[in-house]
């Protein structure tokens, strides 16, 4: 691995292995973006066969199989976590797949992905592992994703004890999306975004969601003390709506990618264009 270690990967294992019981509360969220992510298949008339399922907790691999796919292999962090997505699954490490080149012609990788140290490293790793012409499909929380929680605690934390401890992951702008799918060399690599709203008539109920997906704070510079007294009811506070409740954006990159094949279409280099682009506006 390269680059700076930002997150301490034991204990996002942890933090996994104690949601695999508590996946359930937070699936109609998991459900929501899988289905949006899946939605993608149904741009292309390419039947796949044999699909890797990274850290879908138990809401991908059931999916793929009932869009026929045949065979579908999950891989989680948390040897726990990757038994709740029944069917063939192994206990695996994004930074360090186990799969041998061209093992797949699909890899989905559904909100998974942001706790690895090494991203550009783990995407390339995805790459081999698909067969030419392969399928990589990811879902990515991205900013402003949780920016109101990340000041609301920083704020509260400055007032209660005098200073702030790095509580909230750092997440990765849209724009660098496509940038980090086309540097692990995908072709054809896309990145949009949607967001889920998700609202909370007790704002408590968002620090069980993250708690219930496995997604609290495992940042290797968190404090390993405990938190001052008041922090996060007076974060939460600072975040409510008039009515009590608590409004959050969950906003997702959408990333789709194909392995290099020959036969996939190029893009025109420049000077090969037949229209110029003062007539094409025209048309408009």
């Amino acid at each position: 691995m390269t680059g700076p270690v930002i997150f301490d990967r034991r204990a996002v294992r942890r933090h996994r292995d104690r949601a695999a019981l508590l996946a359930g509360d937070v699936a109609p969220i998991l459900e929501d973006v899988a289905e949006r992510l899946l939605d993608r298949l149904d741009d292309t008339t390419y039947r796949f066969s044999a699909a890797l399922d990274i850290g879908g907790r138990g809401v991908v691999a059931p999916r793929l199989r009932a869009r026929g796919v045949d065979f579908v292999v999950s891989c989680d962090l948390s040897p726990r976590m990757a038994g709740v997505n029944g069917g063939m699954a192994v206990c695996a490490d994004e930074e360090w797949l186990p799969f041998g080149p061209g093992a797949f012609d699909l890899v989905v990788a559904n909100l998974s992905l942001h706790w690895v140290n090494d991203l550009p490293g783990a995407l390339a790793q995805i790459r081999h592992a698909l067969r030419p012409d392969g399928l990589f499909l990811a879902s990515l929380p991205v900013l402003p994703s949780l920016s109101a929680l990340r000041h609301a605690l920083t704020e509260a934390e400055c007032q209660l004890a005098g200073g702030a401890a790095p509580r909230v992951s750092p997440l990765p702008d849209l724009r660098d999306c496509a940038a980090l799918l086309q540097r692990a060399g995908f072709a054809l690599p896309v990145a949009d975004a949607e967001t889920v709203a998700l609202a909370y008539r007790a704002p408590f109920g968002l620090l069980r969601d993250l708690r219930a997906a496995g997604e609290t704070n495992a940042l290797i510079l968190r404090s390993r003390q405990a938190a001052p007294a008041g922090l996060f009811p007076a974060a939460l506070a600072a975040m409510m709506q008039e009515d009590g409740g608590l409004s959050v954006p969950l906003r997702v990159a959408i990333m789709t990618g194909w392995s290099p094949d020959a036969g996939q279409p190029k893009p025109l280099r420049p000077g090969q264009f037949t229209t110029p682009l003062e007539d094409a506006l025209k048309k408009i």
